[in-house]
């Protein structure tokens, strides 16, 4: 069964509730998928550098998006990222595994993925406050990070 795409009008539903929680116009006119994740990054990124909790929905977003790029970007099924309880992907080459638990195990919440994704904390430093747990020899994913650097160069301004 193919994963199931999450419907674009919920997607930006969830993008202009956090923008509008940050006081910020909605993302309107002709937009993306791309462009809703990247704004859910920045919306996201903006409500934790303010001190807020980020909107849920959005938070979602983020983490998906942030996580389909990590795949697009380092294709392979050698490593199983998770960010519980939002999403999980497989990447990085090598060898693969095809039953139980893989061998190579990247996990994290959502915050602390996100901070890793953008810059704003460095693999070793979540890895060596536990914020990370990495398991196999595979895991250290700390080549393919940041993703999106400062969640800068946002549709829809910040």
């Amino acid at each position: 069964m193919p994963p199931r795409r999450p419907d674009f009008s919920r997607l930006l539903d969830a993008v202009n509730e956090q923008r509008a929680a940050l006081g910020l116009a909605p993302l309107a006119g002709q937009v993306t998928q791309a462009d809703v994740g990247r704004a859910a990054v920045a919306a996201v990124s903006l409500a934790i550098a303010g001190g807020h909790e980020p909107v849920r929905p959005a938070l979602r977003v983020a983490v998906g998006y942030t996580l389909a790029l990590l795949a697009e970007q380092v294709p392979g099924k050698a490593v199983e990222v998770r960010v519980p309880p939002f999403a999980a992907v497989q990447c990085v080459p090598g060898p693969r595994h095809t039953r139980g638990t893989p061998p190579n195990v990247v996990e994290t919440d959502p915050l602390t993925w996100l901070d890793l994704a953008t810059g704003r904390q460095d693999w070793a430093s979540a890895v060596d406050s536990g914020r990370v747990r990495a398991s196999g020899q595979r895991s250290d994913i700390s080549a393919y990070l940041p993703l999106v650097p400062n969640g800068s160069g946002l549709p829809g301004g910040h």
